[in-house]
């Protein structure tokens, strides 16, 4: 121990981040009866809905797929008030959880990790904090998710702004005052869709900065009934079990129909339906969209004509309108009157595409038309997505090597769950799994018990350490890589494939092949008896 450093704390496993995987984490191994400790950089668990609590965050899957399916007596005990939880019932059910399971007193908040090392001749990680303190385990799980760093907009000028500066990602705990003020966004994606139609109605003047137009269906949101919540509960077990044999984590519909196997007709009537079922409910109507270019441009050109019918002004209407990528290539984003907000007095559409971004004033956002005077600007600008968490402090594995290194040319991994080079280091909703084209809870709880799994394994065996080799490494990133190829989503550039961050390594890197068939890898993996990791054994251990 270097001296002033503090005395490390030895525990069995460490578990950076707090949402929903990390709190599973912590749960599942201490259940298992292993020492556990917690490290969350907010001030309380929740992860990306602790700090979102912008006007109008949502989550945009039915909440009753948005909710953890582990325990059973958690789901009969919560009732959810609406079909698409705001962000307030989401910590109050995050609330919920970690009180009925106990988990705060295994969480160090307000605490961020500074670097975490590999000790080889001790066969553990250390882990240092902004703290100071230092923390050993044989293994550390990064539940740190795949949308947990904000990126800052690359617009000159912002530090000049004099009004009130905010950022989507870390929006302030107490109430922000936005009647009778300027408000301009800057942002038009899932969460800029969000705010514009929640600040639309209350801002004196709200200006928008489109830079790149999002396709956006109605959520439909409704209340959920009493009757309605007693009979999913009656049949909680079926409705997971279809969940995790669905290609999203969830009870979305999923169509075996290819787009031009029906008539005209039939596919115009299965659009109109499912545009007034609201939801993501068109992108599974058809199973082809995002692999048929033909059919993916016939659905965008009809929820085009959708923006036309509802928007008034035909120049902004038109603007609105998304061109030049497919339609689902970029996340794809569900809305309450995001575009009837557009026909209120009081909002204005600049689109950016015309009319460029020059720079941040002190006043407020200038274009190449001139300047829009703001009292409060919002940043909706989006995250360094899938792999910005991993990469903002130092995670080093065998030899000194570290994250950055090993992923200058892009995210690899073996299931998105571990890495060649870094043994008894787990991720969960890795960049290389299904990440963001699934339910995150589904893909969290199986990791951590994939995880699991592999520790009770490695136990019985007198096993240390274990990490893929290179050849399954390779193996599964080609599976991985064939899949992308054939995606539509490498045609946007989007946060999906690393394009909105500046030297960022760009590509598809997630698994396309859906949930159900990311579960069967991972359940032959460990099925096979974990035979694409490498092992080593204690000397002690192996002479006992």
């Amino acid at each position: 121990m270097k001296e002033g450093q503090a005395k490390p704390r030895r525990l069995d496993v460490v578990v950076v981040g707090g949402g929903f995987g990390g709190m599973y984490a912590i749960y599942k191994f201490r259940e298992m009866g292993l020492t556990v400790q917690g490290i969350e950089a907010g001030g309380d668990l929740g992860g990306v809905w602790y700090w979102n609590r912008y006007p109008g965050a949502r989550v945009d899957l039915p909440s009753i797929d948005y909710s953890y399916s582990f325990s059973p007596e958690i789901e009969q005990e919560w009732n959810w008030s609406e079909q698409f939880a705001g962000q307030p019932e989401l910590l109050r059910y995050i609330d919920f959880v970690a009180t009925r399971l106990d988990l705060r007193r295994h969480f160090q908040f307000n605490t961020r990790v500074t670097r975490a090392a590999w000790d080889e001749e001790r066969q553990l990680w250390t882990v240092t904090t902004d703290r100071g303190e230092v923390y050993e385990s044989p293994y550390c799980v990064m539940a740190t998710g795949p949308l947990s760093i904000p990126k800052e907009p690359e617009i000159a000028g912002l530090a000049r702004f004099k009004g009130r500066l905010l950022h989507a990602a870390k929006w302030p705990h107490e109430p922000v005052g936005l009647a009778g003020r300027r408000v301009g966004v800057i942002g038009t994606g899932s969460t800029g869709i969000q705010i514009v139609q929640e600040v639309g109605r209350e801002a004196g003047e709200l200006f928008v900065f489109q830079r790149t137009p999002s396709f956006t269906m109605p959520m439909r949101n409704v209340k959920l009934e009493p009757d309605y919540l007693a009979e999913v509960k009656r049949h909680y077990a079926g409705i997971r079990e279809a969940a995790r044999n669905s290609a999203v984590g969830g009870t979305r519909p999923q169509s075996t129909r290819a787009f031009f196997s029906v008539t005209p007709a039939q596919r115009r009537s299965l659009l109109e339906d499912a545009w007034k079922q609201g939801g993501l409910a068109m992108l599974g109507t058809f199973s082809d969209l995002l692999v048929n270019e033909e059919a993916n441009e016939t659905v965008a050109e009809f929820v085009r004509s959708k923006i036309g019918e509802v928007v008034k002004d035909p120049a902004t209407a038109e603007a609105l309108k998304p061109r030049g990528y497919p339609i689902f290539a970029r996340r794809p984003c569900i809305d309450t009157e995001y575009y009837e907000t557009y026909n209120l007095p009081n909002v204005h559409l600049v689109d950016c595409l015309s009319d460029p971004i020059v720079e941040v004033t002190e006043k407020g956002v200038r274009t190449e038309a001139g300047e829009v005077e703001l009292d409060i600007l919002i940043l909706a600008t989006g995250y360094d997505g899938l792999t910005g968490a991993l990469t903002a402090f130092e995670v080093a594995g065998r030899d000194g090597r570290t994250v950055n290194d090993k992923w200058k040319e892009g995210a690899r991994s073996y299931l998105g769950l571990m890495m060649e080079g870094f043994p008894n280091l787990f991720m969960t909703t890795g960049p290389n799994g299904p990440a963001a084209l699934a339910n995150i809870i589904r893909i969290s709880e199986n990791d951590v018990d994939w995880i699991a799994a592999l520790i009770v394994h490695m136990h019985e065996q007198g096993l240390s350490a274990a990490e893929p080799t290179v050849q399954a490494e390779n193996a599964w990133m080609d599976i991985v890589s064939a899949l992308a190829g054939r995606s539509l989503i490498t045609k946007a550039k989007t946060w999906w494939v690393g394009t909105n961050v500046k030297d960022k390594p760009s590509g598809l890197t997630m698994f396309t092949g859906g949930f159900q068939k990311y579960r069967e890898h991972c359940a032959a993996a460990a099925a096979d008896g974990f035979r694409s990791l490498a092992f080593e054994r204690r000397q002690a251990l192996a002479d006992a």
